[in-house]
C-alpha cells in the first residue's frame, strides 16, 4: 500500500493593504495662502482647482457673516481668513491680466474700502507685488487708515513692499485726479464694499465706482472682490451707480445674489475660493 502523500500546507503571504488612492475631487483643496501653484493657473484652472467651493450650496450675505463669526468662535483666526481671501484674489487678478495681455503692461490698481473687503484687496496687493507686478493700492475713505484691525494691519504691511504705492483718497476730488490716465493700468480691482449697500452710495466710494466705470469703458478689465460694489449679495438688488465686473472672486460658497438675473448681469465670471471656514459652522 503506497505511503500517504504528505500535504504541505500553503500559506499565502500576508501583505499590507493597498493604500487607497484618493481621487482629486475628494482630496482636501489646499487653501490659497498655502498653495503657490495657483499663480500658474488661468481662470479655467482656478475654477477647476476650487471646484468644491464652486459647486457648494449658495448662501446669502448674512449667512456668510454668520459662518465667519462662528469660524472665529471655534478658533479660526480672522487674519488667516483675510490672508486666504486676498491671496485668491491676487491669483485671479494675475490670471485675468495674463488673459487680457495686460500683465506687465501697467500697474494693478486696487481700490480698497475701509473695511474687510478693502483688507482683502490690500492682501492681494502684497501677493501681486511679490509676483512682480507694480501695484497702486488706494484707500478710499475719510480715515487715513482702514477701520478694521486686520485691514489696518495689512495696510501697514504694504509700507515695506517696494513695488506697491499706497494712496489715500478721502474726498471725491482725489479720486478724480486718480482717474486721469486710468486707461494705462493693467487691471482695476474693486475691493470697495463686499456685502451690498443700504441706500445711495456716498463719497468717496461713489467717486471710486465712477472711476471703475470709466476704466471699463476704456477697455480695462475689472475684477471685484466678494461681489461688485453696490450689489446685494443676498437679493441681487443693485444700487446706482454699480460696478460691472468682468470677473468676481467670492469666498467659501456661491452667493445667492450673484445668481439672480441682475447679479449675473454685473458680476461677470464668478470664482468661488476656499478661505478656511470649516463646514461644521455652516447653516445652509
Amino acid at each position: 500500500m503506497p505511503a500517504p502523500r504528505r500535504v504541505v500546507p500553503r500559506f499565502e503571504p500576508v501583505l499590507p493593504p493597498t493604500p487607497r488612492i484618493v481621487d482629486e475631487p475628494y482630496a482636501p483643496t489646499p487653501l490659497p495662502a498655502d498653495d503657490p501653484t495657483i499663480f500658474g493657473l488661468d481662470l479655467d484652472g482656478l475654477a477647476a482647482h476650487w471646484s468644491r467651493s464652486m459647486e457648494a450650496t449658495p448662501i446669502g450675505a448674512e449667512a456668510m457673516r454668520g459662518a465667519d463669526r462662528r469660524a472665529q468662535a471655534i478658533g479660526v483666526v480672522s487674519t488667516r481668513l483675510m490672508e486666504n481671501a486676498g491671496c485668491a484674489v491676487a491669483a485671479a487678478v494675475k490670471a485675468l491680466a495674463v488673459q487680457t495681455g495686460r500683465w506687465d503692461k501697467g500697474p494693478i490698481l486696487i481700490l480698497c474700502g475701509p473695511g474687510n473687503n478693502g483688507g482683502d484687496g490690500l492682501v492681494a496687493a502684497r501677493y501681486l507685488s511679490r509676483q512682480g507686478a507694480r501695484v497702486v493700492a488706494v484707500l478710499v475713505g475719510v480715515e487715513a487708515r482702514p477701520t478694521g484691525k486686520d485691514a489696518a494691519r495689512n495696510w501697514d504691511r504694504l509700507e515695506n513692499e517696494d513695488r506697491v504705492e499706497r494712496i489715500h483718497t478721502p474726498v471725491a476730488r482725489d479720486i478724480g485726479i486718480l482717474a486721469q490716465g486710468v486707461e494705462k493700468v493693467a487691471v482695476v480691482v474693486d475691493a470697495l464694499l463686499g456685502t451690498g449697500v443700504n441706500g445711495p452710495l456716498r463719497e468717496p466710494i461713489r467717486g471710486a465706482v465712477d472711476l471703475v466705470i470709466k476704466a471699463r469703458r476704456a477697455g480695462i478689465a475689472v475684477l471685484s472682490v466678494d461681489g461688485p460694489t453696490a450689489v446685494d449679495l443676498t437679493s441681487g438688488d443693485l444700487s446706482d451707480p454699480v460696478v460691472r465686473a468682468h470677473v468676481t472672486v467670492t469666498f467659501h460658497r456661491p452667493k445667492t445674489g450673484l445668481l439672480t438675473r441682475r447679479g449675473r448681469a454685473v458680476s461677470g465670471r464668478v470664482l468661488v475660493a476656499p478661505i478656511g471656514i470649516p463646514v461644521e459652522v455652516d447653516r445652509v
